[in-house]
């Protein structure tokens, strides 16, 4: 049984993550741009 709440909820935080990654950026040249700034902030 907590093999699946652990399941549930690694499922629900990656998509979480992925939905509030994915309407910051809004397109493919905006994911860009991000991770060069990512990559930018971290030199």
């Amino acid at each position: 049984m907590k093999k699946r709440i652990m399941i549930v909820a690694a499922t629900l935080l990656m998509l979480l993550t992925s939905t509030v990654f994915l309407t910051g950026c809004n397109t493919w040249k905006g994911l860009g741009e991000d991770v060069e700034k990512t990559g930018e902030a971290m030199q």
